[in-house]
């Protein structure tokens, strides 16, 4: 009976190799569940590494942080910075077999600018008007000089959605996006998968191996390891700097990392609701010492094993646009404790909502710790991610723990967060001379006089602090052996074109 069972194994195996070759599906773990899945309302991390395989954009960042083309393949300036033209791909298809044109491009920029829902309004607020000026032309006219609008259109804001789709859903596109990338969306069920499977008329279609892309989120970073080594997972991202020693040592699995663009931070909430009356968002004295209270060094260090570096701005201490005359903050208990005092406290009661994963809750426990030993009494709110950015969003919190991923300019880690009308400034602070940094940094084409704008209105956030400014952390991503041609980027992003599995 043995001999028989080993025999017919034996014809069920040639049979699966003389037939079709198997499916190949990839399963990847993410840290968070996406929010909606519409490139004009959503503002996850996690989102837009399942855009990066579900929409493509007009132009799209290379792994050495250059502007590359994608569904536009050249572009020009005008010699006053006021008009940008560019020429799109010919021949592309959108997943509901739509033609992807100009005229598509005018109504998803338009959508960009004119759904009530939508957060790319502040990205694309210098853009006068988007016009066709051919089938497969189009000129983006701008009120003043932005330089800063084709790093934008690198992002969600870029990303050119099927005008049929979105004429249908409305403000309910998320519910079944419909783009132009490698892969089309299959189905969504939250908090457990987002299932994407090969569009077979995608341009670029030769270059990708995979059939079918599953992202599960799994907030628990020693869970979302375990699935790895179990093979329910292929590739997981944000592996926890504490299991980097033993990935590297496990011969099944490849490592790689790449210190990011973006930061860790802390929102204060100023003037957002309700809730922005109290002691701490009032009083900037209080943000002083808080942050005064914290070893930047030293909590990188232990919860990021070297892997991470102190911050106290939105770029690193290695990136060209970090103001030398702003060092990163040595922790200084007397004087935090210090302006606590002058600002009439001796204690400082906080509530700080933070998201649910072990890192950043080990990391928050730290900073608890230490703020204690000057004043503050910090009381920790654990959430899920998308739930947290929805309160941040609603003013319904006093301070939270937020990280952002990068971009490639330095207007998209700054602008939209600290301007009074910025399309992500969950802490409505609002200072017009800040703004006017701002939008003139936006407008110069020269790198010397935009760093000039940039340490200004740093030197006013730091003093006003209505973002605390935590740290810079390295991208750490864990695959199966079987996975191969995947390259690791500082903007964080999955990118499955060369992907290919066993």
């Amino acid at each position: 009976m043995k001999i028989l069972s080993r025999f017919s194994a034996l014809l069920l195996a040639s049979a699966m190799l003389a037939g079709p070759a198997l499916s190949a599906e990839l399963r990847i773990g993410l840290q968070d569940d996406a929010d909606v899945l519409d490139p004009a309302q959503s503002r996850t991390f996690v989102g837009r590494i399942v855009y990066t395989a579900m929409c493509d954009k007009l132009v799209d960042v290379s792994p050495d942080l250059k502007i590359v083309p994608q569904l536009a393949t050249e572009w020009a300036w005008s010699a006053d910075g006021k008009e940008l033209t560019m020429k799109l791909r010919e021949g592309v298809k959108f997943h509901d077999d739509t033609p992807f044109n100009a005229a598509a491009v005018v109504a998803t920029i338009e959508r960009n600018k004119t759904l009530p829902e939508s957060r790319r309004k502040s990205e694309l607020t210098s853009v006068e008007k988007v016009e066709a000026t051919g089938d497969y032309a189009v000129k983006f006219t701008l009120k003043a000089p932005d330089v800063t609008l084709l790093a934008q259109l690198s992002d969600r804001a870029g990303m050119i959605v099927s005008p049929k789709a979105a004429a249908e859903l409305g403000a309910n596109f998320g519910s079944k996006p419909v783009c132009a990338g490698p892969f089309k969306f299959v189905e969504r069920i939250q908090q457990d998968r987002i299932v994407l499977e090969k569009f077979a008329d995608y341009w670029d279609k030769d270059k990708v191996f995979i059939d079918k892309v599953t992202y599960l989120p799994i907030p628990d970073t020693t869970v979302r390891l375990a699935n790895l080594r179990s093979g329910e997972l292929d590739m997981i991202e944000r592996l926890a700097a504490t299991d980097a020693t033993s990935v590297k040592a496990d011969d099944s699995l490849t490592y790689s990392d790449v210190v990011n663009i973006g930061y860790m931070a802390l929102y204060v909430n100023i003037a957002n609701g309700a809730r922005a009356d109290n002691p701490f968002g009032k009083d900037k004295r209080l943000r002083q010492a808080f942050s005064l209270a914290i070893d930047r060094e030293a909590l990188n260090q232990v919860v990021y094993e070297g892997t991470a570096v102190g911050g106290n701005q939105p770029f690193p201490p290695n990136s060209p646009w970090f103001n030398k005359d702003l060092p990163v903050p040595a922790r200084d208990l007397e004087k935090a404790k210090a302006l606590i005092k002058e600002a009439g406290f001796e204690r400082v009661p906080i509530e700080m909502q933070i998201p649910n994963n072990p890192v950043a809750a080990q990391m928050m426990q730290i900073v608890q710790a230490m703020v204690a030993e000057a004043g503050f009494d910090v009381s920790l709110k654990t959430t899920e991610f998308a739930t947290l950015l929805s309160e941040q969003t609603a003013g319904n919190y006093q301070l939270s723990r937020s990280d952002w991923s990068g971009r490639v300019d330095p207007d998209g880690n700054l602008h939209q967060f600290v301007t009074c009308e910025g399309g992500i400034n969950d802490t409505k602070y609002c200072n017009p001379e800040v703004d006017t940094l701002l939008n003139e940094a936006r407008a110069s084409t020269d790198d010397a006089v935009r760093k000039q704008k940039y340490d200004a209105a740093g030197k006013i956030l730091n003093d006003d602090l209505p973002v605390i400014y935590l740290g810079h952390q390295s991208w750490i991503w864990a695959t199966k052996k079987e996975v191969t041609g995947f390259v690791p980027s500082p903007d964080g992003m999955i990118r499955l074109l060369g992907v290919k599995k066993g």
